[in-house]
């Protein structure tokens, strides 16, 4: 069966470009959707998100003339995609946030290249080459060195107190490492996709999953919930978190995902701790301290690692 896909496909770049930007988006919509989960509650976020991103791109569910029908495989893998990357990274995300700061939230997404790299290895059968395994090895040297410094004794996170003995903010980064582990997934099951799928139709298929899913409890808690409480000023946030988490990140990540492979494009996931924290600092009141700057600067080199061209072997060794 003969593809269109690869005739289409951006150029290595143009590739590296949209998967940065994707990241970037997801980071700051990490970080911004702390004042929409203290007025909105996660369910009902959740699916006006998914709501107003199906509006946004209804036009893209229909199915292009050159496109294959949907196997049966094809089809659960759009479910896991969207039950993964979509309904659980949400839910665990929006819960995390809310008992976290956007600083810490982006510290324990920092994980999210060498969690792909794992996934990739084991399903995809990728080989990492010495370039991104040292990108991988740059991103958890910046976590180590994130786990060293302790938050100072001023800095408050969302909730204070404790369920099961446990701190709520502890509850709140675990939460955050689960949203890290269904983003990896996604990574990986989205390779699988851009094989036979083109990036607006997986955009467009997985949102409509996420809408299914999250609809009863949306519904649910939409009946209870007293909307006089969303300002304009957080309608319009709204509005930018559901372009951006839907349309936006979705279609830029899937357009990079179809030229450069999984285990290479998780390691352009430290764009999301570093745009979530510098959102947190900019507009949150949030502080960085040297040290973290420091494990952001080693992350962003296992970025250019990524990316650069070698002298002969480049290709092979990525």
């Amino acid at each position: 069966m003969t593809r269109a896909l690869p005739r289409s496909s951006p150029s290595p770049w143009l590739a590296y470009s949209c998967l940065a930007l994707s990241m970037s988006l997801v980071g700051s919509y990490v970080a911004l959707s702390k004042p929409l989960v203290a007025v909105i509650p996660v369910f009902l976020l959740a699916w006006l998100r998914f709501g107003i991103g199906g509006l946004a791109m209804i036009s893209w569910l229909r199915k292009p003339a050159d496109e294959s029908p949907l196997t049966t495989r094809t089809r659960w893998l759009l479910f896991l995609e969207s039950f993964l990357g979509n309904f659980m990274f949400s839910i665990c995300m929006l819960f995390g946030v809310s008992l976290t700061t956007a600083v810490a939230a982006g510290v324990v997404m920092s994980s999210i290249p060498a969690v792909v790299a794992i996934l990739s290895a084991l399903f995809l059968k990728e080989q990492i080459g010495k370039r991104t395994a040292a990108a991988i090895v740059c991103a958890a040297a910046g976590i180590g060195l994130f786990s060293l410094q302790k938050p100072p004794a001023d800095s408050s996170t969302a909730s204070g107190g404790e369920f099961l003995g446990v701190s709520l903010a502890v509850w709140g980064n675990l939460l955050v490492f689960a949203a890290v582990v269904c983003e990896a997934s996604y990574v990986v099951i989205g390779k699988r996709l851009t094989d036979g799928l083109g990036p607006r139709r997986i955009s467009s298929i997985i949102n409509l999953w996420g809408f299914a899913l999250v609809t009863p409890l949306g519904i649910w808690t939409a009946w209870h919930f007293d909307f006089s409480q969303v300002t304009p000023t957080l309608w319009g946030l709204l509005v930018f978190y559901a372009l951006a988490a839907s349309v936006w990140t979705v279609w830029l990540w899937m357009t990079g995902l179809k030229t450069v492979p999984a285990s290479r494009a998780g390691v352009f996931t430290v764009m999301l701790p570093v745009s979530a924290a510098a959102i947190g600092v900019l507009f949150m009141g949030e502080t960085l301290t040297a040290l973290q700057m420091l494990a952001f600067g080693i992350a962003l080199m296992g970025l250019l690692l990524a990316t650069l061209p070698g002298r002969t072997a480049g290709t092979a060794s990525s």
